[in-house]
C-alpha cells in the first residue's frame, strides 16, 4: 500500500492556564525536509522530537508548528516593555488606519507573543512536556492517517492510468500487419515509378525483410507489458516505494517512445500519443508518493 507525502495533522495539549497547539503539514520532497517552530521553553527537546518525527514520517517537506495559547487562569508575570510596545504600535495603527482602539486593552495585548511570561525557574516541567509530546505524536498519527487516505486515492488513479496504457497497447496490434503491408507496397510502388530497369526481386525481398525487422515492436510491447505489471506489483507492496515507482515510470516512457519512433503508422502514432498522456499523469502523481 502506498502513502502520499501530502498530509495534515493537528492536536491540542490541555494544561493548567494554557493550551499548547501542535500542527504538522507535509508536502512532497525528494527526502525528509523537517522545519520546526516551537516556543523557547521546549527547545531542549527539539532534537529528540526531530528524531522521532523523522522515523515516523520518513519523507516529505514537513513543517511543525507548536504554539501556546494562555487562557489567563495561570500565574505569570507581565513583560511591561513588550506590553508598552504593543500598546504604542496598536495606537499608531489606529490613527494611521482610522480604526477604533480595543475596548479591552488588557485582554487584547496579553494574548500577544512574549507579553505574559511564566514565573517559574525556566526549567521545562516533565508533566508539561509529556502532554506536549503526546500531542505531537497525535498530530503525527493524524498526518499519517491523512497520507494513507491520499495514498488510496493515488493508487486508484495509478491503476486507472496503467489500465488505459494497457488498453492502448492492445489496440496497436490490429495495425501491425496492415503497417507491414503498407510499407512493402509503398517501397515497391516507389521503385516501379523511379526505376526504368528491372531489379532483383529476391534481393528486394531480402532488403524488405531486413527493413521490416528493424521496425518490429514485439520486444517493446513485451517490455512495456512487464513494466506495467511490475508497477502494479510495486503498488501492492510495502509503503515507501515512491522512488521505485518513478524509476519504473521512466522505463515505461522509454518503451513508449521507441514504439512511437518505430510505428510509421498514423493510427499507431495516435495510440502512442495517448499512452504518453497517461504516463505523464502517472509521473506527476508519483512525485507525491512517499
Amino acid at each position: 500500500m502506498i502513502l502520499s507525502m501530502t498530509g495534515y495533522g493537528k492536536a491540542v495539549a490541555e494544561l493548567p492556564g494554557k493550551k499548547v497547539y501542535v500542527e504538522i503539514k507535509s508536502l512532497n520532497s525528494k527526502s525528509l525536509d523537517l522545519a520546526v517552530k516551537m516556543p523557547t521553553a521546549y527547545r531542549e527537546k527539539e532534537m529528540e522530537m526531530r528524531a522521532e518525527l523523522a522515523a515516523m514520517l520518513v519523507r516529505g517537506k514537513v513543517d511543525v508548528m507548536i504554539w501556546i495559547e494562555k487562557n489567563g487562569a495561570g500565574t505569570g508575570a507581565i513583560n511591561a516593555e513588550a506590553f508598552k510596545a504593543y500598546c504604542e504600535q496598536i495606537g499608531n495603527l489606529s490613527k494611521e488606519l482610522s480604526l477604533p482602539l480595543p475596548t479591552d486593552w488588557f485582554q487584547t495585548v496579553l494574548r500577544l507573543p512574549e507579553v505574559l511570561n511564566a514565573t517559574d525557574s525556566g526549567q521545562l516541567d516533565d508533566d508539561e512536556w509529556r502532554a506536549v509530546h503526546e500531542a505531537v505524536r497525535r498530530a503525527a498519527d493524524e498526518l499519517t492517517s491523512f497520507r494513507r487516505q491520499e495514498g488510496v486515492a493515488l493508487e486508484a488513479k495509478f491503476r486507472e492510468k496503467v489500465a488505459n496504457i494497457s488498453s492502448y497497447l492492445a489496440a496497436v496490434e490490429p495495425y501491425e500487419k496492415e503497417r507491414v503491408q503498407r510499407i512493402r507496397q509503398r517501397i515497391e510502388d516507389a521503385l516501379d515509378k523511379a526505376l526504368d530497369v528491372d531489379y532483383d526481386k529476391n534481393r528486394l525481398e531480402q532488403e524488405l525483410i531486413y527493413y521490416i525487422e528493424k521496425l518490429d515492436i514485439n520486444e517493446e510491447k513485451q517490455r512495456l507489458t512487464n513494466h506495467l505489471r511490475y508497477f502494479i506489483d510495486t503498488l501492492e507492496g510495502d509503503a515507501g516505494q515512491g522512488k521505485k515507482l518513478g524509476f519504473i515510470a521512466q522505463e515505461m516512457g522509454r518503451e513508449i517512445n521507441t514504439l512511437g519512433s518505430k510505428s510509421n503508422h498514423a493510427e499507431m502514432q495516435n495510440l502512442v500519443v495517448r499512452m504518453k498522456d497517461e504516463l505523464e499523469q502517472i509521473k506527476e502523481q508519483v512525485l507525491n508518493v512517499m
